[in-house]
């Protein structure tokens, strides 16, 4: 069965001429416009030794405030210097420093932000109280203190404030994560067996990076306006050209020559200008990822995998643990504000084996999705395992680390969440997403992991692989991307599949399509699926046997036709008696002989 198609197709596409960040740019005319300002500056100030017609510091007292001639093409200041060239090393100067800062900055604010944000704690803390107290100290002071015990040098003084600027980008990038750690495809990523730097470098950093752009050129411009600042009030060396040294010099003859605070001004104003304008630019280039490039040839499709053989499901054995997965006398507890904690899931028993569909089902709120995320590990922060076992290919997880989940994520456990769309990424486009596990989980390089993914899209029955992979999430249909999922779930071989209510969200026609699928992986892979549902029909159709979930407890368990057509637990049969099954969906209408009086 194949899914409906989205509602863009390949044909339908039209071509971009250009793909990268720098076409992006290019199209916006300010950003363009901005981008070539800053360039001819840092290309003038870098080549200043071979641009500038003299030397910066050579002074003719009998040349001072000459008019601009051939020989001096901006003219000369008080003590004769030529302006161009004090301009153009002066640039080189300014630049560095403010390029001082931003590298402190970054280096400082950025990977503490990332971290704090994303795994809270004791670090988040403490890294959140010093850079309350960063902010709270007045920059110009500290840097004029500074100067007194340094020296009068203006590269330390740039170090100074790349430090006090840090907590701008800290607090920023915090603020952003905090928000992003919860979405559920960070969760996906987790699952899949990527490790917290490779999530945090992949899937969040991307998040951030349009407001640290922005950030990095308000950054920018402060650096440069403060260390004009710095040397328009005389602390530095002095010997060397700057535009803030340059306003000095030119404040001191207002009266005699005004015009000497035009160059450097204007250089100071256009050059912060224009990197606000392209910060700008960049973000929105950032943002707007487009639609991908179809491939102009066709690729010849690789080999489907073999299909294995069906060996039929051994479920366990009453009194025994199954060999897959087997939890004992589980309890999940989450901590209250009071100091005490509510338990949400208790004493459960459970068994999935290789080759066997295992229906949890239960109504919302009944505790099926919390025992399998701590199967899973995926319990939010509050949430423990107060009590039990839980047994994956005889391994115990109960107490686990996080290092000893990420080893059997992807390759032994696997996850199909609820809500399609958001466990997807739309930042990447969906081949990015199914190669990235393949990459890291099993070290495939980057043109075997596309292949693989590639098969494994053609696997899941969608219809055309290469435009699925091609697209971002917003480009295709559910259906498709519930199969983007199932198909990045099993893409590293695992042998126990997690599927919370994988239909809920889909038609009835894709609905089956999706169930059909999961039933034919599970013959080809001989895979253990634990299917967390509240939909009996669901069951009835997939599962092997059935485990019926209430209040945090497993009431019944067993075969699927047993449990079905002969309940033993008065809450199954309630389930059961809830499901319209050849009864009207409605009571025939009879007219009240109240309102018939009346």
């Amino acid at each position: 069965m194949t899914d409906a198609p989205a509602l863009t197709t390949a044909a339908d596409t039209p071509p971009t001429a250009a793909r990268g960040l720098a076409g992006r740019l290019m199209r916006n005319p300010l950003g363009a416009t901005a981008a070539a300002f800053l360039a001819v500056v840092v290309l003038a100030s870098f080549a200043a030794p071979l641009l500038a017609p003299g030397d910066p510091a050579a002074a003719s007292l009998k040349d001072a405030f000459a008019d601009p001639s051939g020989a001096h093409w901006l003219g000369t200041d008080s003590a004769g210097r030529d302006i161009l060239s004090r301009l153009l090393y002066g640039g080189r100067e300014t630049l560095l420093g403010a390029l001082v800062t931003l590298g402190i900055g970054l280096a400082l604010g950025v990977p503490a932000g990332l971290w704090a944000g994303y795994r809270g704690g004791w670090f988040d803390a403490v890294a959140d109280w010093c850079a309350n107290l960063v902010m709270a100290l007045p920059a110009m002071i500290v840097l004029l203190a500074s100067r007194a015990v340094i020296g009068p040098t203006v590269w330390a003084l740039m170090i100074v404030l790349g430090v006090l600027v840090a907590p701008a980008f800290f607090r920023l990038v915090r603020g952003i994560v905090t928000t992003v750690r919860g979405e559920l495809y960070v969760d996906a990523a987790r699952v899949s067996g990527l490790s917290d730097t490779r999530i945090v470098t992949r899937h969040v950093l991307i998040v951030v990076r349009g407001p640290v752009v922005i950030t990095v050129a308000l950054v920018a411009g402060i650096a440069i306006g403060l260390q004009a600042g710095l040397e328009f009030l005389g602390v530095g060396s002095g010997d060397t050209p700057t535009w803030g040294a340059m306003l000095n010099e030119a404040f001191k003859s207002i009266e005699r020559a005004p015009m000497l605070l035009l160059w450097p001004g204007l250089a100071l104003g256009l050059t912060n200008a224009a990197l606000v304008l392209l910060a700008a630019a960049m973000r929105d280039a950032l943002e707007d990822r487009g639609t991908p490039a179809r491939a102009a040839r066709t690729r010849r499709a690789p080999a489907p995998e073999p299909a294995r053989e069906r060996k039929d499901a051994s479920p366990a054995v009453p009194g025994q643990r199954a060999a897959l997965l087997s939890v004992r006398d589980l309890a999940v507890a989450y901590a209250t504000p009071d100091g005490t904690e509510r338990r949400v899931v208790h004493r459960v028993d459970l068994d999935v084996a290789p080759g066997e569909i295992v229906g949890l089902v239960g109504e919302s709120g009944s505790g099926k999705t919390q025992t399998a995320f701590a199967v899973l590990g995926l319990l939010p922060a509050a949430g423990r395992i107060a009590r039990g076992s839980i047994l994956v290919e005889g391994r115990e997880l109960t107490h686990a680390a996080e290092r000893d989940y990420r080893a059997l994520r992807g390759k032994t456990l696997a996850y199909v969440p609820q809500e399609p769309m958001s466990n997807l990424d739309p930042a990447f486009t969906v081949g990015s997403q199914l190669t990235e596990p393949l990459r890291v989980v099993l070290g495939l390089s980057r043109k075997e992991a596309a292949t693989r993914a590639l098969a494994l899209l053609r696997e899941v029955e969608i219809r055309d692989p290469k435009r699925v992979f091609d697209s971002y999430p917003h480009e295709i249909s559910g259906g498709m991307a519930q199969r983007v999922l199932i198909a990045g779930a099993i893409s590293c071989d695992p042998k126990l599949l997690i599927a919370d209510e994988p239909t809920t969200a889909l038609d009835v026609r894709v609905q089956a399509e999706i169930l059909d699928l999961l039933r034919r992986l599970r013959d080809e892979r001989r895979l253990g699926v634990l299917l967390v549902t509240h939909n009996l029909g669901v069951v009835a159709d997939l599962c092997d046997r059935v485990a019926v979930m209430q209040t945090g407890r497993i009431v019944e368990v067993g075969d699927t036709a047993r449990v079905l057509h002969t309940p033993t637990a008065p809450y199954t049969r309630k389930l059961l008696n809830a499901v319209l099954d050849d009864v009207p969906a409605r009571a025939p209408w009879r007219p009240d002989p109240a309102r018939s009086t009346a």
